[in-house]
C-alpha cells in the first residue's frame, strides 16, 4: 500500500507537540514547545497554565511541523491525537484542534492512548535503523512522571494488545524525582538534574528500605490474578528523604541553595552542583541508587515470571542514564534484549502519537464525532 503520513497532535501535560511520520516507521518532523520556564517558578507543573500555554503554542507548533516535513493539511492522509491519560485541560486542547482540523480537512482523526504511544516510540525508532527483531513475549516498563506500568504486549496483525501486570500504588518514578528535587531545592524538572548530580555522591551512604508493598484493601473483590503483579510504590522512599533532611539538620543548606538559585535564571547542572555539599550529593546518589534498583529488580522479575523474550523500557525516566546502564547489564547477564528510545522520543512528544496511531489507520480505527480528552484513560 501507498505510504501514510499521519500528522500527530500531543497535549497531554506540559509539552506542546506535532510531528509527521510516514507509514508508523520514519519521523519526517517532530516539534516540540517545552513549557519548562512557565512552571520553573512553582517546582511543579500547574494545570491552568499548562492548559494556556497549550492554547497558545498548539497551532505555530503544528505549522511549523507541516513545514518542516513539506507536507501541508490537506496534503497529510490523517491526524492523530493523545486522547489520554493526562491533565484534563491539557488533553482538551490538543482533542479540539484535533478535531476541529479534521472536520475542516475531511481527514480521518485517530485517537491515541499516550501509554501506548510511549510503547511505539521504541518500535518506531527501531525500525527507522532497520534493526528490529522483537520476539514475543513482549513486556515494556512505562516510567515518566506521571506513570509507572509494566504491561505485557501481543501483536495481532497491525492491531497490537496490552495486559497490564504492574502499576505504581501511589506516586511515579518521575513523581518521586522532581518531588525530591523540590524538597532539595534542586530546581524543576528534578530528574534531569538528579541525574547529572548523583554521580558525584556515595550511592552507598545511606540506606532506603525496599517499599513495602501493602495487600490489597479490604472491600477489594476483584478476582486474584492468576499470575502475580509486580507493583510499584514510591511515596515511602519520598518521605524516607524528607526524615533524613530532617534528622540530619540539613534545612539551612536547603534554603540557601534556594535563594541562590532565584537569583538565577536558567542555572547550569554545574552550577546547581556548585551549591551542593557533599551530604546532599551523597543523598541523592543514594535516592537514585534505590530507585533505580527496584525499577530494574522488579521489571526482570517480571520478565522472569512471564517468559519474556524482549523487553521495552520507555517514557520520560528511561532517559536516566544510571537506569539505562543497570538494564543493559543486568538484562545482558540473563539474555534479555532491552530496548530504550532515544532521549528525545523518551520524553512526550507526537512522533510516537503518529507511529502509535498507524495501525489502527490500517484498520480503520478512526474516532468518533463525539471524541472526548479522558484524563484517566487506561490501556489494555
Amino acid at each position: 500500500m501507498a505510504d501514510a503520513y499521519i500528522l500527530g497532535i500531543e497535549s497531554s501535560c506540559d509539552e506542546t507537540a506535532a510531528a509527521v511520520v510516514r507509514s508508523g516507521e520514519q519521523v519526517i518532523s517532530n516539534v516540540v514547545f517545552s513549557q519548562i520556564a512557565t512552571h520553573q517558578p512553582y517546582g511543579g507543573i500547574v494545570p491552568e497554565l499548562a492548559s494556556r500555554e497549550h492554547l497558545r503554542a498548539i497551532v505555530p507548533v503544528v505549522r511549523q511541523a507541516l513545514a518542516e516535513a513539506g507536507q501541508t493539511y490537506a496534503s497529510i492522509d490523517a491526524l492523530a491525537v493523545t486522547q489520554g491519560p493526562g491533565l484534563a485541560g491539557s488533553l482538551l486542547v490538543g482533542v479540539s484542534f484535533a478535531k476541529a482540523l479534521a472536520f475542516a480537512q475531511d481527514k480521518p482523526l485517530v485517537a491515541v492512548n499516550h501509554l501506548e504511544g510511549h510503547i511505539h516510540a521504541v518500535l518506531l525508532e527501531e525500525r527507522q535503523k532497520g534493526s528490529l527483531a522483537v520476539q514475543f513475549p513482549l513486556m515494556t516498563l512505562v516510567v515518566s512522571g506521571g506513570h509507572t506500568h509494566l504491561y505485557l504486549a501481543e501483536q495481532h496483525g497491525a492491531a497490537w494488545k496490552y495486559q497490564n501486570i504492574g502499576h505504581t500504588r501511589d506516586d511515579a518514578a518521575g513523581e518521586a524525582f522532581d518531588k525530591v528535587a523540590k524538597l532539595l531545592a534542586l530546581g524543576y524538572p528534578g530528574g534531569p538534574v538528579i541525574d547529572r548530580l548523583a554521580p558525584h555522591g556515595n550511592a552507598e551512604a545511606v540506606r532506603f528500605p525496599p517499599a513495602q508493598i501493602k495487600h490489597r484493601q479490604r472491600g477489594d473483590t476483584s478476582p486474584v490474578p492468576a499470575r502475580p503483579h509486580f507493583d510499584f510504590s514510591y511515596s515511602g522512599i519520598k518521605t524516607a528523604v524528607l526524615r533524613y533532611v530532617e534528622t540530619h539538620a540539613m534545612e539551612a543548606s536547603i534554603e540557601r541553595r534556594r535563594v541562590a538559585l532565584s537569583s538565577l535564571a536558567s542555572p547550569s547542572a554545574d552550577a546547581i552542583r556548585a551549591l551542593c555539599d557533599r551530604q546532599t550529593l551523597d543523598l541523592l546518589a543514594s535516592f537514585q541508587r534505590a530507585m533505580v534498583e527496584d525499577l530494574v529488580s522488579k521489571t526482570l522479575a517480571a520478565a522472569q515470571e512471564y517468559g519474556i523474550a524482549t523487553l521495552f523500557v520507555s517514557g520520560g525516566v528511561a532517559a536516566n542514564h544510571e537506569l539505562r546502564v543497570t538494564f543493559e547489564q543486568r538484562a545482558a547477564q540473563e539474555g534479555l534484549p532491552v530496548y530504550f528510545p532515544s532521549r528525545p522520543l523518551s520524553t512526550d512528544n507526537a512522533a510516537m502519537i503518529a507511529a502509535a496511531a498507524y495501525p489502527k489507520f490500517l484498520a480503520g480505527d478512526f474516532a468518533a464525532p463525539e471524541l472526548s480528552a479522558e484524563a484517566s484513560l487506561t490501556l489494555a
